[in-house]
């Protein structure tokens, strides 16, 4: 029976080998550029540098001109396409300027040597680079854009689509990463084993910082809280500021600004209080115990009158509860229809004013701390 042979893996490219390409790159290039000043005449020297600078002149002249009228337009419309446009512009390095105007005037004048990298490559190259900054310009833009229109309607829709930009980012970059590296003749293969390598040790000495961009995805995809939620955590409390890639910065009510780890955060108990439908309301007070029984028994539909009366509320219960130290304890249960803080305290001291003045009109009086001390005599009394 024969036996497979193995499959034979891919070598890995030694620092010696990688350090030959390079300068065998380099040795190209320059062989190259004698070739190219060998094979060309003064007067076709003379002709590719009128259009090199003709086309540099041009090139930097439509770019102020362009820059000139849509700053205008960008200041006052900063959402608009001749914003992003306007962006786009001055996000474009000056050396791609200078590449490109190098290729147009040797096409016109000078002859190529057969031999060598064509300078088609170099353009290639130049262009890549730049074609990361436009595409990343373009994902923020995408990004900010929805970010404004959607975030008080839609703060969950404004997280995902902040994390699909970061994706969409990453991926622009490995795809002309390996463009590059294509053009620039290194094996795939082998470097692809050597980056799983290398990614695999990296992972094991960044396992926090991974851990928060992990989270930092969970809380995307399953949107415990978004922008703009008030949340709870542990003792600490704020609104949702900011959702990145390694902390979520929150804005607690005295002002300052409070930063979790993503990691720790979804390891913690987080109350959500935005998603708060209702708000169910439960507070104590108690009556003093000279109050005569059939009196004790009328407080609880005063106190579901009064609730009753005001509005945004759902009466549930009252009850007497409990003989207490110096008071008989009454135990009250209600809903506010809106999650709104500021809503439910306005009420709630409205339904105190009102049982002050209900309890006063039937000469119920609240309890306070209060202790009795009785003062028994012994003997005879004096004479």
């Amino acid at each position: 029976m024969a036996v497979p042979k193995p499959t034979p893996t891919p070598a890995i490219p030694t620092n010696a080998q990688i350090g030959k390409v390079v300068e065998a790159a380099k040795d190209s290039v320059i062989k190259y550029f004698e070739n190219l000043y060998a094979q060309n005449s003064l007067s076709h020297w003379g002709g590719a540098a009128i259009v090199f600078v003709a086309t540099l002149g041009a090139a930097f002249l439509l770019r102020i001109i362009a820059e000139k009228r849509l700053r205008t337009l960008a200041v006052r419309h900063k959402h608009t396409l001749e914003y992003f446009i306007h962006r786009l512009i001055r996000r474009t390095h000056p050396i791609f300027f200078v590449t490109v105007s190098i290729y147009c005037a040797s096409k016109t004048f000078l002859e190529q040597p057969e031999h060598g990298p064509k300078l088609a490559f170099i353009v290639t190259i130049v262009v890549l680079l730049q074609s990361i900054v436009w595409f990343n310009e373009a994902i923020d833009h995408v990004v900010n854009e929805y970010r404004r229109k959607n975030l008080q309607e839609d703060a969950a829709g404004v997280m995902t689509m902040a994390a699909l930009g970061f994706v969409a980012k990453l991926i622009v970059c490995v795809v002309i990463g390996l463009l590059l590296l294509v053009n620039l003749g290194v094996e795939i293969g082998p470097l692809l084993a050597t980056v799983g390598v290398v990614g695999l040790a990296i992972g094991l000495a960044l396992q926090n910082i991974l851990g928060d961009l992990f989270a930092s995805l969970s809380i995307v995809l399953d949107k415990p809280f978004v922008l703009g939620d008030f949340i709870v955590v542990d003792d600490q409390m704020g609104t949702v500021e900011d959702i990145g890639l390694k902390t979520t910065r929150l804005r607690s009510i005295s002002g300052e600004q409070l930063i979790f780890g993503n990691n720790d955060l979804l390891k913690s108990r987080i109350r959500n209080f935005k998603r708060m439908m209702e708000r169910r309301v439960v507070f104590q007070f108690g009556v003093v115990y000279q109050t005569p029984v059939e009196k004790l028994g009328r407080i609880g539909e005063m106190v579901r009158d009064v609730i009753q009366g005001i509005g945004d509320t759902r009466f549930d219960r009252a009850h007497f509860t409990e003989f207490g130290d110096s008071a008989l304890q009454f135990e009250v249960v209600y809903f506010v229809l809106e999650p709104d803080y500021n809503l439910y305290r306005d009420i709630q001291q409205k339904i105190n004013l009102e049982l002050m003045q209900r309890f006063q009109a039937e000469s119920i009086d609240f309890a306070f701390p209060t202790r009795t001390v009785q003062v028994i005599h012994s003997g005879a009394p004096h004479s």
